[in-house]
């Protein structure tokens, strides 16, 4: 079995299994949800690094560059998005 066709079972099955669980997220955790989601995606940045540091093209090495500055506008919008909801919930 080809490394593509693993793959696509994985985002398939990724993509079913966030489908069902934000299902099943009551309406006032979504927020919290996605704000957690996105802190995760600091796994997206280490993976962008080691993938941009062994890139034996040019190509991949823009590609990583550019996954990199993606998943960190994720990260640091998900920890904005944390702090601007827990500023709601502050009683001064």
């Amino acid at each position: 079995m080809g490394e593509m066709l693993i793959g696509l079972y994985v985002f398939v099955l990724a993509t079913v299994a966030g489908r069902e669980l934000i299902g099943k997220v009551p309406p006032t955790l979504h927020t919290p949800l996605m704000s957690g989601a996105n802190a995760i995606s600091g796994i997206a940045i280490v993976g962008a690094l080691v993938i941009t540091a062994s890139a034996e093209s040019r190509a991949v090495e823009v590609l990583g560059v550019v996954a990199i500055a993606m998943a960190t506008i994720n990260v640091v919008g998900g920890f904005m998005v944390t702090d601007r909801m827990l500023e709601m919930f502050r009683k001064d």
